[in-house]
This record gives C-alpha cells, sequence and structure tokens, in this order.
C-alpha cells in the first residue's frame, strides 16, 4: 500500500466522458483518490453517492474514483446517480497495482486477484496525507471529513 508522507503515484487515465486525468493536474489542490471493483454494484454505489453527498462540505478538495471499468460503463454510473466527479477507467490495473489497491482477495472460498477498496488524500504537493486501505463504503465520507476536520 502507498503510504502516509509519500509521493502519489503520478497517473493520466480516461475519464467516463473521454478526457484525460492527472494527478500531477491537480497539484496545488488536495484530491481524495479512492479505488472500487465494479460501478453500479450496491457497495460502490453506496460509496461513491457517499462521496457525492459530502462534496458541498470539502471545499476544494477533488473526488477521483477509480476502477477497472470502461469509461462507458462509469458514464452509465455517473449519469444513473448523478456523481459529479471524474471516474477513471484503469483496466489493466496498473494504476491500482502502484497504489498497492490490486491484490489477492476471497470471496466464499475462492482466491482471485481484484481491487482492494482503498481511498487515498493527497496533498497539494501530491503527497499522501491520509491512507485508508481496505476501507468500507459507508466509512469512505466519514474518514474523509474527520481528515480535512483534523
Amino acid at each position: 500500500m502507498a503510504t502516509i508522507g509519500e509521493m502519489a503515484p503520478d497517473f493520466s487515465l480516461p475519464d467516463q466522458h473521454g478526457n484525460t486525468v492527472t494527478l500531477a493536474g491537480r497539484r496545488g489542490h488536495r484530491t481524495l483518490v479512492f479505488f472500487y471493483p465494479k460501478a453500479n454494484t450496491s457497495g460502490c454505489t453506496t460509496q461513491a453517492c457517499g462521496l457525492r453527498d459530502v462534496a458541498e462540505q470539502i471545499g476544494d478538495v477533488a473526488i477521483i474514483g477509480i476502477s477497472p471499468d470502461s469509461p462507458t460503463r462509469q458514464l452509465n454510473w455517473d449519469t444513473k446517480h448523478t456523481l459529479g466527479f471524474p471516474l477513471l477507467s484503469d483496466p489493466d490495473h496498473a494504476v491500482a497495482e502502484a497504489f498497492g489497491s490490486w491484490g489477492q482477495k476471497k470471496l466464499y472460498g475462492k482466491v482471485y486477484d481484484g481491487i482492494i477498496r482503498s481511498a487515498y488524500l493527497i496533498d497539494a504537493d501530491g503527497r499522501i496525507e491520509q491512507a485508508w486501505p481496505k476501507i468500507s463504503p459507508k466509512d469512505t465520507p466519514i474518514k474523509l471529513l474527520a481528515a480535512l476536520e483534523a
């Protein structure tokens, strides 16, 4: 996992509208980057809608979601739930791996590789300010608000 105090891995990925989004483009501003397994599933929708619902409370902190989903799937999910923030497509999971958010998971005894739901608050200089590995969908907005209040 990427750790607090180190530089966050930079990335350049397409969003749900076909625009390229880079972390370097956010320098000078704080950014929450969260990794989720699959757009339009119940847990991921809970997480993303929770972040959407606190967006007005976080000032100029940007929210960026990343999953292996295609931009089209991301757009459909954004449209359905009016999320309003970039949802980036990382189909080869290179960015997830760079953050340490890709790895072995277990479900009903089956072991497979996939996204490890996690979130990172990145400071204006590009360093990881807070890291929440294996975060629950409901806790993501709560942890973000608590970190910003601290």
